[in-house]
């Protein structure tokens, strides 16, 4: 599978707003978002991914010079271990059951060692089969998995 995961800097913005819009279409079937009167969904907050102050990582995905999808991460600085988490995973429809979801979530696991969770709203069955799967595989099943507050989440750690 010839893919590249490339770290988006902040000349990219437009690029990741722009299928932002695509993800954001994708999840409105959960979550019932609507467009704004300009026939766009409310502009994704980006900024902090190019604040070193706020541990965002923004990447693009793209396959033989075609944009493919886009992975946002989080590195959540808490009073219990700190980890990373998947603020946003998407990849065109055209492009799923292709396995290119699956080898950018483990790429994306490979570049940020640690501790990790992942979560899925309830309703989201698909993300849930994709996520349980991917994690499952990648962990050798060595990962927690439970629900909370209307969430699925995974916690495993990656491999180092």
């Amino acid at each position: 599978m010839n893919f590249e995961i490339i770290q988006a800097q902040k000349q990219h913005k437009e690029i990741l707003a722009n299928l932002m819009q695509f993800y954001i279409y994708d999840f409105s079937e959960f979550l019932k978002f609507d467009v704004e009167e300009d026939g766009l969904y409310n502009e994704y907050p980006l900024e902090e991914y190019w604040n070193e102050e706020y541990h965002r990582f923004a990447y693009i995905v793209k396959q033989e010079d075609k944009h493919v999808g886009f992975v946002l991460v989080k590195y959540i600085d808490t009073i219990e271990p700190n980890y990373y988490s998947i603020a946003e995973f998407f990849i065109f429809r055209k492009y799923r059951k292709e396995g290119i979801g699956k080898a950018v979530a483990t790429r994306i696991f490979d570049l940020h060692k640690g501790r990790w969770e992942v979560y899925q709203i309830e309703d989201n069955t698909s993300a849930q089969i994709f996520w349980h799967k991917t994690i499952n595989e990648y962990t050798k099943g060595k990962f927690t998995e439970r629900i909370e507050k209307g969430r699925v989440i995974q916690n495993f750690m990656s491999n180092f």
